[in-house]
Formats: C-alpha cells, structure tokens, sequence
C-alpha cells in the first residue's frame, strides 16, 4: 500500500513537472525551426552600409542589422541569407536560387542596381563639372534599365516562383540617395546631378515593380519612406561619403531598423514590425549560427565581385585639371 501511494505520489509530481514545462515554453517558435525566410539580392538586402557583418569568409557584408535579420528575428523564422554585396542578376540566379525550394514560405529579393552600373555611375557624377559626364553616364544606365533590365528580371522571378511556388514573394526597391544637398568631403554630385540620380532610382523602381506584377509578387518602394533621411539630411538613414569605402552610400542601421524592415515586414508578415532592442538582441544572437550557414555556399559567394563608390582623390583631380587645362589651385581654393 506504502509503495503505490509513493508510485501515485512520483507519477503526479512528474505530471506536475511536465505541465510547468509547459507552461514556461514560449508560444513564439525558435529561430531555427520557424517557417523557412529566403533573403536573395544585393548590397541594399545584405545590409552593406551598417558597419558590422558576419564572419562567413566571403565579401558578401551581410548584417544582422539588415532588414532581413530583423524579420527573422521578430518573427521566428528559419533564415537563409543569401543576399550578397555586389550581386547582379546572373548571381542571384546562378548562387542564391538554389537556397529555394518548396518548403520555402517566405522570399524577399534585391537587384538590379549593380546590373545598371549604379556604383560606376555615382562615381562619375561625384567628379566636379569639369571633369565630369553625369548626365551621360545617368543616361546609359536608364538606357539599359529600359531595354535589358527587364528580360533579365522577367526570368529570374520566374525561376523563383517555380523554385518556390508557395512562397510570398516581396521585390524591394531602392530608396532615392539625396535630397538637394552633398556636404562631403571631395564629392561634388551638383543640385542636377542629384536630380538625375533620382530619377534614375525612379526609374528603376518602375521597372522593377511591372517585372514583380508580372509574376505576382509584390513590389515595395521605399522612396516615401526614406524621404527626409537622405545623404546629409538631419538624420542620415543613407551613408555619404564613408570609410571604410564600402559603406558609401547604403542604408545605414537606422535605414533597415526604421525604413525597411517596418515597410517590408508588413507586405511579407501582414504585420509591420517595429526593430525594438529585443529584436535587434535577438538578430545579433544569430550571428554566430547564421555565419556557419552561409560558409557552405562561400565558394561561389567568393566569385561575386564588389562594386564600390570611387571617390575622387585631390592628385586625380590635379591631373585631370592639367589635361582639360583647368586652373586647379585657383579651382581648389574656390571650392574649398
């Protein structure tokens, strides 16, 4: 009689143990096993611009500040972070694509920017007028936005969609750069110059957005969003002229916390997400796990080529005075 109080007596208190478990597990799935997030694109998905990156041997700068990051972290979900710095169509199609298959229930993607030339073309309207051919160089790269970008767009949603079919399929767009005004150091992008570059972004979003309904995915264009966080504004969510070079020109930390991951997050979740100290903790605790991740794909990661902002140099500038016969200790004194 004494033993099966005792056996009655383990058998409730292990009962007990078990719905404590229970009770003290949280609802919200883990990061590894939650619904499976393809993050596919460039430098604007990988979070260049933000300043600190995983270790996964490759020059991909992938952040766990990106808004892709913060999604996965907020959310639970199982991320795969294939966006890569540099990236063009043909990588995307040819590296990131196979990261996809059929259990894949969420997708956001990136490019074409890289493809359009954009960092050669920031480059060239950087140069002061004089040197410079922005409006030409603008004008090739809406001219291959125009009439190549598309077809090479048109396939590889197609192929996204057909690696993952029942996957929700978020384009995102770039946000426009500058607002009216350069205040760094050796860059000279003029009122037009900006102007132009502008439009350009425009330009492409356009494209890119017929491209994504063509194939029924939905397009996100963060121009409004980022309107008033430009290079220079008050409160930059754009990097200018930076150092290390690399983060020239991207969206910084506050651009993914603050611009994209609550625009993107609430087309791809349903949901807009707010990037709290919890979920940025909770993206940085992944670094680690993540890394290991993307080091299997590192091979071909590595064949992807940076493209970055050259920014003028003073003894550049002086030789290119010399050839088009410009005075450029009366010009630097003027300008500077």
């Amino acid at each position: 009689m004494k033993q099966s109080l005792l056996r009655i007596v383990a058998a409730v208190a292990a009962t007990s143990l078990a719905t404590v478990a229970l009770v003290t597990t949280p609802a919200t799935p883990s990061y590894a096993v939650g619904e499976s997030y393809v993050a596919l694109g460039d430098s604007y998905s990988s979070g260049t611009g933000t300043r600190s990156y995983i270790d996964d041997g490759t020059q991909c700068l992938r952040s766990t500040y990106a808004f892709a990051s913060l999604t996965a972290a907020a959310k639970g979900y199982s991320l795969n972070f294939r966006a890569c710095s540099g990236a063009v169509v043909a990588d995307v199609t040819n590296s990131q694509l196979s990261a996809l298959n059929s259990n894949t229930r969420y997708v956001t993607v990136s490019v074409g920017g890289n493809d359009a030339g954009f960092a050669d073309v920031l480059t060239e309207c950087a140069l002061p007028a004089w040197a410079s051919d922005c409006a030409g160089a603008v004008a090739a790269g809406r001219a291959f936005i125009t009439n190549t970008l598309p077809g090479r767009l048109n396939a590889l949603y197609a192929s996204i969609r057909t690696r993952a079919p029942g996957a929700e399929v978020v384009v995102v767009g770039y946000p426009k750069i500058f607002m009216g005004e350069d205040c760094n150091l050796l860059t000279f992008f003029s009122p037009s110059d900006q102007a132009a570059l502008n439009d350009a972004v425009t330009h492409i979003n356009s494209i890119t957005a017929t491209a994504a309904a063509a194939q029924g995915f939905t397009f996100v264009n963060p121009v409004n969003r980022f309107t008033g966080h430009a290079v220079c504004d008050s409160t930059e969510w754009i990097n200018g002229f930076s150092n290390p070079i690399q983060e020239s020109y991207h969206p910084n930390r506050l651009g993914h916390a603050n611009g994209y991951t609550p625009l993107v997050s609430g087309v791809l979740t349903g949901a807009s997400i707010t990037a709290t100290k919890a979920v940025v903790a909770e993206a940085e605790s992944h670094a680690k796990q993540q890394a290991k991740l993307q080091r299997k794909y590192a091979a071909a990661d590595r064949k992807i080529e940076p493209k970055l902002f050259q920014p003028p140099t003073k003894a550049g500038l002086r030789e290119l005075a010399e050839e088009r016969g410009v005075d450029f200790d009366a010009w630097w004194a003027q300008v500077r």
